[in-house]
């Protein structure tokens, strides 16, 4: 396994309770950083909305996910973290976060299991591209007692979940596309998901507003025909953070593709337009303009703040026209937070690239898991699900091609007191 997140964790695991012999390499001094590091906002784990539900969630890669979510769904998700020790729960939100509500007590139960199924863990290790053979896998030390050690080493089969390109303090920094692509294995190009959005404000709503929430409000991006996101969005100083921002991410990077993004903000989704112009137009005279909103509709500051912002300061005073700008309030998105702002990153191989078990078609023996194939979802426990599923998908395809292999090869050719699965 060449990565040690919860994608090369979990297909460890499937491999070595069949008795397969496993070795992960991981870049970092321990592995799962990045899931402990999720951990620090409760470890929200999987979803518990039906497979109905879930599966839109990933978009455009839903229809080749589903078979891989359907054999290790949400209900497993849980039912493994109990055997860890960790019981679920359901939060109000639908979410599945464990009831320690932190990742560490899992990740201790999880390594301690690897180790007692014999998985050898070797920590500071970069791949560094394959041997010119292209027989064995090159690993290079990085800090520590290893900083610039070379080595090749060889498998039976190999697993990379070396993730997308989002956290690159943590190892995940897409430096594996070149390589692969070199091999000749199309990949779409890594981009941020669940990322906040640019937005050019003016020096008094930064100052004012930066930190401040916009609550209950709903987004959609103008011309893109997909339902509304509500939630609330955080002001920052250079633009929009939070979840529903996070879910029309793709619907944006869409847009801004076709030459442009402007997001349209509903202040109040709960409201028809018609109710708020009634409410509108009855004004009284001595009223100012911020009064006239916030009596009227409810508006905090931020909100009358982002009328004014989105209007040049010049919020008109026919209802009917408020009205229609508070159901759709334009703000110009001219691109999205970087990579390294993002929780996540969309793009990654291609699925055209791999079979029904994530083997690389171009690649005999390599398969390929969580966040290095092209697809994306909202935060909500989705990313995990999907990076476990298709860990476990990846490791099931690996032990069918090792016995596949195992059936197919001569028995005079193992002469090293190894059966060809790699098995002591």
């Amino acid at each position: 396994m060449v990565g040690g997140g919860p994608a090369g964790l979990i297909a460890a695991e499937v491999l070595a309770g069949a008795g397969v012999a496993v070795t992960v390499y991981d870049r970092m001094p321990s592995p799962t950083r990045k899931f402990l590091l999720a951990g620090h906002g409760g470890l929200n784990i999987t979803h518990s909305e039906g497979r109905d539900r879930m599966l839109p969630r990933y978009g455009d890669a839903a229809g080749r996910l589903a078979p891989m979510i359907d054999a290790f769904t949400a209900d497993d998700l849980r039912a493994w973290c109990a055997g860890l020790g960790e019981e679920t729960f359901v939060g109000t939100s639908g979410r599945v976060f464990p009831r320690s509500f932190r990742a560490t007590p899992l990740v201790r139960a999880w390594l301690a299991r690897l180790d007692a199924l014999g998985v050898r863990v070797e920590r500071r290790q970069r791949w560094d591209g394959w041997a010119e053979d292209g027989a064995g896998l090159r690993l290079v030390g990085v800090g520590g007692g290893v900083d610039g050690e070379r080595r090749t080493v060889h498998h039976d089969v190999v697993l990379f979940a070396l993730g997308g390109a989002s956290w690159p303090r943590l190892g995940s920094d897409g430096s594996w596309v070149p390589e692969f692509a070199a091999r000749g294995v199309a990949v779409a190009p890594i981009r941020a998901a669940n990322v906040g959005v640019r937005v050019g404000w003016t020096p008094p709503f930064a100052d004012r507003f930066q930190g401040v929430p916009l609550k209950h409000v709903a987004l959609t991006v103008r011309g893109q025909d997909r339902p509304a996101v509500r939630g609330d969005a955080m002001v920052t100083r250079t633009g929009l953070e939070g979840g529903p921002l996070y879910a029309v991410g793709a619907a944006v990077r869409a847009a801004l593709d076709a030459g442009g993004c402007v997001l349209e903000v509903d202040l109040r989704p709960d409201t028809p337009a018609e109710r708020l112009a009634e409410r509108l137009a009855r004004r009284r005279p001595k009223d100012s303009r911020a009064t006239w909103l916030q009596r009227s509709l409810g508006l905090d500051p931020v909100a009358v703040g982002l009328l004014r912002e989105a209007t040049g300061n010049a919020v008109p005073d026919d209802p009917a026209a408020v009205a229609a700008l508070v159901k759709a309030l334009p703000v110009e998105v001219p691109a999205t937070m970087p990579l390294d702002r993002a929780i996540s990153s969309a793009g990654g191989i291609r699925w055209s690239e791999v079979d029904e078990r994530l083997m690389l078609r171009a690649l005999p023996g390599t398969f390929v898991a969580g966040e290095m194939l092209d697809w994306e979802a909202p935060t909500g426990g989705y990313l995990l699900q999907a990076s476990f599923s298709t860990g476990v998908a990846a490791a099931r395809g690996m032990l069918g091609w090792l016995d596949a292999r195992e059936r197919s090869a001569p028995t005079e050719a193992v002469d090293d007191g190894r059966t060809p699965l790699g098995r002591p």
